[in-house]
């Protein structure tokens, strides 16, 4: 069997929708955590980076949420109004974590240059970069061990929840930083803004990252040329099949569904035309790139001798 297969082909599509919802869960819970206790300890720790690092962590908990409900609908099987299931729904949850990514990669970067002149008051408390700290070793540990279920789950919207996560610990770099700058060479306060900078563009190029692919689905994408050489040659391998021609492929959430025309001899039986496409079907479901799904043509084949 394919180890690329969708969950819910093999039957644990229930236990993965448990898993998303108890390290989005756990997420939620320590990003709420994070923020009071980084804003909290901006205020106390007389650091403004620090404060605005836990206004940042509060956008976490919007993704959180997206996938909190996006989860309920993108597993569930096909039905009469979703005959190809409801995998569009996570990739709209990406395209959504995306755009949120590249808001905040911009608010960053924006609040950055434009503070670049404004002298720090006073210098900042411990409790500040404790708290800095705090967020860089929980955020990076919570995104591996998100980004470890959304490629279990096969999940684009789990892994990008993952790099929103990361983003944070990025983030938190530079405010602590600033902190160590500011108590230890307090003349030297614009590394932060120059630190903050370079984060900032590192999450607006994870923005794209996830948003492209999903973007790709959304316009019905096709596969790339190897994939469909790939399913091609899987086709042309199954017995009975003489010729393969009119490949079509779409993304679908994490698989591709594939269309094509399968060429049998003439003289064989509408039966054993049947029993073809269907070895060819299940031939690309198991061994094919990512295919969830496969729509078979059966045509006859004639010898070109034979032709009109």
């Amino acid at each position: 069997m394919n180890e690329n297969a969708r969950p819910e082909r093999d039957g644990a599509w229930a236990d993965m929708s448990r898993q998303v919802k108890v390290v989005t869960w756990t997420g939620m819970v320590i990003n709420l955590g994070l923020s009071g206790f980084k804003v909290a300890a901006g205020i106390v720790g007389n650091s403004q980076a620090i404060a605005a690092d836990g206004v940042h962590s509060l956008s976490d908990l919007v993704t959180d949420a997206a996938v909190l409900i996006g989860v309920k609908y993108w597993y569930a099987p096909p039905d009469e109004t979703h005959p190809h299931g409801h995998r569009r729904i996570e990739t709209l949850v990406t395209m959504l974590i995306g755009a949120l990514l590249a808001v905040v990669a911009v608010g960053i970067g924006y609040n950055a240059v434009t503070t670049l002149m404004e002298p720090h008051s006073g210098p900042p408390r411990n409790i500040a970069l404790i708290a800095a700290l705090a967020s860089i070793f929980s955020k990076e540990a919570l995104y591996r061990w998100t980004v470890l279920v959304g490629r279990r789950a096969q999940s684009s919207a789990v892994i990008a929840n993952a790099w929103h996560h990361r983003s944070d610990a990025l983030s938190s770099i530079p405010a602590a930083l600033a902190v160590a700058g500011a108590r230890f060479l307090p003349n030297w306060y614009f590394l932060d803004h120059v630190g903050a900078i370079v984060v900032s563009v590192f999450i607006l190029q994870a923005a794209w990252k996830i948003s492209w692919p999903a973007l790709r689905e959304l316009t019905d994408w096709g596969a790339d040329p190897e994939d469909c050489l790939r399913i091609e040659q899987i086709a042309l391998a199954t017995p009975g099949v003489i010729e393969v021609h009119k490949i079509r492929t779409r993304q679908s959430g994490p698989g591709l569904i594939v269309d094509l025309h399968v060429l049998v001899h003439a003289d064989l039986t509408v039966a054993q035309g049947h029993d073809i496409t269907t070895e060819v079907k299940r031939r690309l479901m198991d061994e094919g790139p990512h295919v969830i799904d496969v729509i078979t043509h059966l045509e006859p084949h004639e010898p070109p001798d034979q032709k009109t």
